[in-house]
């Protein structure tokens, strides 16, 4: 089951519109996945949220880089015969940093899609060496 979901309820209209473009960017990348990449994505949820929490910074490694994106679960390499009735696992993907970052509207479409691409292969089992090789980290 893949959950795509939005939070974080914005004042302005012009926040709105913003922040359902940002949305818009990370859905395309999600249905950009090859259908077999898809296929494994399970009991996942993906968020999208303006600001990463103090504690999601200290989850996400080091505190001295811009957090643009966290998973939080139980990646499926490590999921043995015991793994059911659990809460889906979460990949956040953090608006205000990447908005901050990648002005031109190319380069922040490049990058949601990099920093979806890189969560959900956290969740496939992926460590950082590995995506860093692949040139996702």
């Amino acid at each position: 089951m893949l959950v795509f979901r939005m939070r974080t309820k914005l004042p302005s209209r012009t926040q709105r519109v913003q922040r359902r473009g940002f949305e818009r960017l990370v859905g395309r990348a999600l249905a950009a996945l090859p259908p077999d990449v898809a296929a494994m994505l399970d009991n996942v949820e993906i968020v999208v949220e303006d600001e990463p929490t103090p504690e999601q910074v200290d989850r996400g490694g080091d505190p001295e880089e811009t957090l643009f994106g966290l998973y939080e679960g139980v990646p499926l390499t490590e999921r043995g015969v015991d793994y059911s009735l659990v809460l889906p696992d979460k990949i956040t993907i953090f608006r205000g940093p990447l908005e901050r970052e990648f002005r031109n509207a190319a380069e922040m479409s490049r990058e949601v899609r990099i920093t979806v691409v890189h969560e959900l292969a956290h969740h496939l089992g992926f460590d950082e060496d590995r995506l860093d090789e692949l040139g996702l980290a």
